[in-house]
């Protein structure tokens, strides 16, 4: 019998957690993200057994090793049908062969239109059977660069035991965006728009865990990528995936639009996991600290562009954390050391943690206009819309192309277009219809408050709000 996963702070200074613990601590008090203690394997012959099995069933086979024994089998397969039993298209990811050794992977036929969905809607049903389990409640506070509101508040609305609060850079995300969080009527949630940009409200949910009182007066969790449960059902679809399109065990790469380094981190754990995934390509907008990172080993923060790909308008990707951690042989005493050095500017990646990063990735940078003109090129070659993300991703992943990567290569759709119409429309000169299932958005009533980046305003309307 495989031994029980266990998880650490990346930055060593925490007790050591079970998944269900984990799951409802979200950031570790030092700081630090929780990462297991080694990574869960599938022999080859269990991976060749999911080959062509429902989503759901490939769910339950790589999630299940990843937790502990306060969730059954029976209720994790109970909680995954009732999640992905919401998604519009029943392969829960699809894939669309878009060239003769490359496609696009849909991750947007969830409830708001976006790949947070595929986590979200999971995260739901497992906070709510945990936080039932143990008769708590529980507050989460998430940053947002657009689309994770939306998911973790259609997820968590009206769920017994859970009061929910999204911060949102104020007038930096889409129309859509903004409605699909502003628009949901429950008394448990909240919806503050912050006078600044995504790494200011990511930095206001950091302060937050390390405020020890106000930790504990509101019972804080967390949905963001920060919480590892988000990446545990992320990995799925890159084994569902790579396991539908691998031909005798060949590897499949993946191009990921990438902001927070969460989605691609999955990536990554899928492969240690043994599914047949092979280079993982990141792909950034005009705000590309990770391309910088790659490239040229400097992680420096440099200033938030606003752009038509907002999701990754982001200069502190909280995820790369873990990956530096894997890559330094976990050492926490390094990492601590590079993430404190943020607070003076950034730090350049020690050569050994390059090498140990470069066999799995590398990473493209989209300017604008090659982001617009790539939106119009699929329009014109193929009549299919795609939203900004899903177009950085298509750039990247012809940089990889013509830099020699060879072999299957899947690009992430990570939101559908109409989340984005006045991008898609300015490229193609046609502006998106929603799905029918959302069609009535725009005519909803929106409730939020706007607040300055300032902690104690904020915090101080989060105790207020949530007050019994």
């Amino acid at each position: 019998m495989a031994a029980q996963v266990s998880y650490s702070s990346t930055r060593g200074q925490s007790p050591e957690l079970s998944f269900d613990d984990v799951l409802l601590t979200g950031l570790a008090p030092d700081g630090g993200l929780y990462a297991p203690d080694h990574w869960p394997t599938l022999s080859k012959a269990e991976l060749k057994s999911l080959a062509g099995q429902p989503y759901q069933v490939i769910a339950r086979a790589v999630i299940s090793p990843f937790l502990d024994d306060t969730v059954s089998d029976a209720e994790l397969g109970e909680m995954i049908d009732a999640a992905y039993g919401r998604f519009a298209h029943p392969a829960v990811a699809p894939v669309l062969q878009t060239g003769p050794a490359d496609f696009m992977m849909e991750l947007h036929h969830g409830p708001t239109l976006a790949f947070k969905d595929v986590a979200m809607q999971l995260l739901g049903h497992l906070f709510a059977a945990r936080l039932k389990a143990r008769g708590r409640q529980m507050t989460i506070v998430a940053a947002t660069s657009g689309d994770t509101g939306g998911a973790a508040i259609d997820a968590m609305a009206n769920r017994p035991g859970v009061n929910i609060c999204v911060l949102h850079p104020n007038g930096r995300i889409s129309e859509v965006q903004r409605r699909f969080m502003t628009t949901v009527e429950a008394d448990n949630v909240l919806n503050i728009a912050v006078e600044g940009n995504f790494d200011d409200c990511q930095a206001l949910v950091k302060a937050m865990f390390a405020d020890v009182d106000f930790r504990d007066a509101v019972s804080l969790g967390a949905v963001n990528s920060i919480n590892w449960a988000r990446i545990v059902a992320q990995i799925v679809y890159y084994v569902s995936t790579s396991l539908t399109l691998s031909r005798d065990g060949e590897p499949v790469h993946f191009c990921v639009p990438t902001g927070n380094f969460g989605d691609i981190f999955a990536g990554f754990v899928a492969k240690q996991m043994g599914a047949p995934v092979g280079h993982l390509v990141v792909a950034t907008n005009e705000n590309d600290i990770l391309n910088r990172a790659m490239r040229q080993g400097a992680y420096k923060p440099d200033g938030v562009i606003a752009t038509q790909s907002p999701s990754m308008d982001i200069q502190v990707s909280s995820n790369f954390e873990r990956l530096l951690y894997i890559a330094c042989g976990r050492d926490a005493e390094l990492v601590r050391e590079l993430m404190g050095s943020l607070k003076e500017g950034g730090f350049v990646l020690p050569q050994n943690l390059r090498a140990a990063i470069a066999p799995d990735f590398s990473s493209y940078r989209a300017s604008e206009e090659a982001t617009a003109a790539k939106i119009a090129q699929i329009w014109r070659e193929t009549g299919q819309l795609i939203d900004p993300h899903t177009a950085v991703g298509l750039v990247a992943a012809d940089g990889a192309r013509a830099n020699g990567l060879k072999g299957t290569l899947v690009t992430l759709s990570t939101a559908h277009a109409a989340k984005f119409p006045d991008a898609v429309e300015s490229a193609t000169g046609v502006r998106p219809d929603l799905p029918a299932r959302c069609r009535d958005l725009y005519a909803r009533d929106e409730v939020m408050t706007v607040l300055p980046n300032d902690y104690a305003a904020v915090t101080d309307y989060i105790r207020k709000a949530f007050e019994n």
